[in-house]
């Protein structure tokens, strides 16, 4: 398979359990978990894909989606996210690549004005279906904190 075809796992509609860290960025460890559901489908001859996502979080339910996008030259993905919480930002998307069945994304950003690393992890199959992980760091990537992941199912 190639590089472009690296996200084809993940399209099909799936039920979603999501786990979040409620303070992030402070060494909590206040968890709470909830379910969802996600839809993917390739766009652009396979080249990107489209993720419909719907997050039946307790502190309130939203829509979101992320929008993936192959470039062919660099090897590269580039992967945005844009919610329904704050539909008129979408921010820098995270770039990276898989490497077998592990796929690690990072972008520059800001949590609370404070300059942070993001990294996405996509591990194709987690057990019982594919499983997303992000995570903040406040020290250039030198460590990471977990604060959201969602296991497909």
């Amino acid at each position: 398979m190639t590089v472009e075809h690296d996200f084809d796992f993940l399209h099909r509609d799936w039920n979603v359990r999501h786990r979040k860290l409620t303070t992030r960025l402070a060494g909590a460890n206040d968890w709470y978990e909830f379910d969802g559901t996600s839809s993917t489908r390739p766009i652009m001859a396979g080249h990107g894909n489209i993720e419909d996502n719907f997050i039946d979080d307790p502190n309130g339910a939203y829509r979101a989606a992320a929008l993936r996008a192959f470039e062919s030259d660099t090897g590269l993905w580039r992967i945005w996210w844009l919610d329904l919480r704050s539909p008129s930002e979408i921010g820098a998307p995270v770039v990276g690549r898989f490497e077998g069945d592990r796929g690690e994304f990072i972008a520059d950003d800001r949590w609370n004005g404070t300059p942070i690393k993001v990294r996405f992890v996509w591990l194709k199959n987690a057990g019982a279906g594919p499983l997303w992980e992000q995570s903040f760091s406040s020290d250039g990537g030198k460590t990471w904190e977990q604060n959201w992941s969602m296991q497909f199912r």
